[in-house]
């Protein structure tokens, strides 16, 4: 195979499959070529992963030795990105009532919301993720999109015990934002014990669901190594019951009445 066309085929393998560790050999009987050859063209690809911002290989030595591709955005990047998204949200007639903002759009557009998978998991990327959690709600998308660049399962937790999932754990939560009491359920075979996870949430005001999910996941050992979420309200009027976590977006000063507010950036850098 010709080193124009290895390249096409590498690069495609490492785009479709990020963080998957995969030794030299079968990039060899892939391209039919030498290990040399193949060598020289995962530079080329390391390169132009790192000038385009996309991201890198990080490649290891030994009997077991190989490669993995890591996405990774720029800074720049996620700058223009989410400069772009507050400009889109500042839209007074988004403003809905109780201080929400319409975003259904954005988290229904599949380009915008494999954006947003992509910063989350670049900020993710070195905490060796098993398996992105989030609740059935508007996360869902995001949850996907996340995953799909770690290159890990999804887990739902969901309101209701399904017939279809079969036994499953629950537990009683606080909602940050109404006060009431409510169910979260997650089928026991939906994660392994012990597993390190991320949450993934659309929208964050007191923190109630996620603290939720931390609870839930708690019934399976499992460890919260991120929490990303895509927009917060910051609203003094309510404690926030989750401190460290990463946001993209940054709602204040939210008034229906006078339809004003005031969109910046989260705290993702």
């Amino acid at each position: 195979m010709k080193r124009s066309n290895r390249l096409i085929v590498l690069t495609q393998y490492f785009l479709e499959n990020p963080h998957t560790h995969t030794q030299l050999p079968y990039f060899v009987d892939l391209c039919n070529t030498t290990k040399s050859s193949i060598s020289e063209d995962l530079d080329i690809i390391h390169d132009v992963f790192e000038q385009q911002g996309i991201g890198y290989l990080h490649r290891t030595t030994g009997a077991s030795g190989g490669v993995r591709f890591i996405p990774k955005n720029t800074e720049g990047k996620n700058e223009k990105f989410i400069q772009g998204l507050c400009e889109i949200l500042k839209d007074p007639d988004r403003i809905l009532p109780g201080g929400y903002l319409y975003m259904s759009d954005l988290l229904g557009d599949p380009k915008t919301v494999r954006e947003i998978g992509r910063i989350f998991a670049s900020s993710f990327a070195s905490l060796e993720i098993d398996a992105v959690v989030t609740v059935a709600t508007k996360g869902i998308p995001l949850a996907y999109a996340v995953a799909s660049f770690l290159n890990v399962p999804v887990v739902i937790a969901r309101r209701d015990p399904q017939v279809t999932e079969g036994s499953s754990v629950s537990i009683n939560y606080v909602s940050g934002s109404s006060r009431k009491i409510q169910t979260m359920v997650l089928a026991k075979r939906s994660l392994k014990e012990g597993s390190k996870v991320c949450i993934i949430d659309d929208f964050m005001k007191a923190g109630g669901t996620i603290t939720g999910i931390m609870n839930l996941l708690a019934e399976f050992d499992a460890e919260v190594k991120a929490i990303g979420v895509f927009a917060e309200a910051d609203d003094e009027e309510e404690e926030r019951k989750v401190t460290n976590y990463t946001s993209l977006i940054k709602i204040s000063h939210v008034d229906p009445e006078e339809k004003k507010m005031e969109i910046i950036p989260g705290n993702y850098r």
